[in-house]
């Protein structure tokens, strides 16, 4: 980790009934109260954050202990840009500004520790930090940091295709472009 904070992360009983640091909105808890474990789709937004030296903001997970970008859920009515702003400046008390779409892909579905199973669109920008200092900013985190391109710690498939995308500037990617190109075709 070239710089940044990191700390502990206190485990709240709020969270008592979910894996440990995943922040699940009211709205869904509302949901899953007459879905139960059934398969939701749901709206999912993503952060690649780069600071003034080129470093790329991450966050390692309370959930599973692993190295990712900042994302989260959109809550109801609010926009995927300001989503990123509020998830990344929650998570890591960084302030942000979002300067494009990178990505749009709908994720494969995941199965929780508790049973629920859950489907995402993920909408993933490219940000620029405006301000704030990274430190861990609330239970969804163990450690955040800045970290070099050539110095990413491991991560996912997901997290380092974003990355990737966020460094060049080809046009945003979306999966599955190239089967509804060639079916226009036909």
């Amino acid at each position: 980790m070239s710089s940044g904070r990191a700390a502990s992360s206190p485990r709240h009983d709020r969270y008592a009934h979910y894996p440990r640091g995943m922040a699940t909105p009211d709205f869904i808890r509302e949901l899953r109260a007459t879905a139960g474990h059934q398969l939701l789709w749901m709206p999912g937004v993503s952060a690649i954050v780069f600071d003034d030296q080129g470093r790329v903001l991450l966050g390692r997970r309370a959930d599973n202990g692993r190295w990712s970008i900042i994302g989260g859920i959109p809550e109801p009515g609010e926009q995927p840009a300001a989503t990123a702003v509020r998830e990344v400046y929650e998570e890591t008390a960084v302030r942000v500004v979002p300067e494009r779409v990178l990505v749009v892909e709908a994720l494969d579905p995941v199965t929780y520790p508790n049973g629920d199973v859950c489907q995402f669109m993920d909408i993933c920008f490219r940000c620029r930090v405006v301000g704030g200092e990274a430190k861990v900013n609330d239970d969804e985190s163990l450690e955040v940091g800045w970290f070099s391109l050539d110095a990413l710690p491991a991560m996912e498939e997901f997290a380092m295709t974003r990355i990737k995308q966020a460094t060049g500037d080809e046009p945003t990617w979306f999966r599955g472009i190239d089967d509804a190109a060639e079916s226009a075709r036909r």
